[in-house]
């Protein structure tokens, strides 16, 4: 059936039922009459049964045109969701480059110390010996 408005469809469905009475005030004490009868019927149901149809496909229509800027919000709130997790892992990731920076450069500052420690020494020795330096101390 082809899609027809709502105005056409209850003029059809008024046209239906205006067939039906006439019909039953001709075929008044005929046989024929409950046949006669029952097409107009027949055609009643079909023209609201068409207009249920289509009632039916405007309001899914309009419920998903209201519901759209909802749907899209909470479409963009899921890829914001995943976002931020993305930014935790590659902060996660730079804590840990900085962590094992913190730990390479106490190792050189700790090798520095050493190396200081270990360069001093002969000139202690020295000053000791020359005695212009404070005593060893015995371990």
């Amino acid at each position: 059936m082809a899609e027809r408005g709502g105005v056409e469809l209850v003029a059809e469905w008024q046209k239906a039922m205006r067939s039906l009475a006439s019909s039953a005030a001709a075929v008044a004490g005929r046989a024929e009459l409950p046949e006669q009868l029952v097409a107009p019927l027949h055609r009643q149901t079909e023209v609201l049964q068409a207009i249920l149809e289509r009632e039916r496909r405007l309001q899914q229509e309009l419920i998903t045109r209201a519901f759209a800027p909802y749907d899209a919000v909470f479409d963009l709130l899921e890829q914001s969701a995943g976002a931020l997790h993305r930014q935790a892992e590659a902060l996660t990731e730079s804590a840990r480059a900085l962590e094992q920076a913190a730990e390479m450069m106490e190792t050189q500052a700790e090798l520095f110390e050493r190396t200081i420690s270990v360069m001093r020494q002969p000139g202690e020795i020295v000053k000791r010996a020359a005695g212009a330096g404070p005593p060893a101390e015995d371990p």
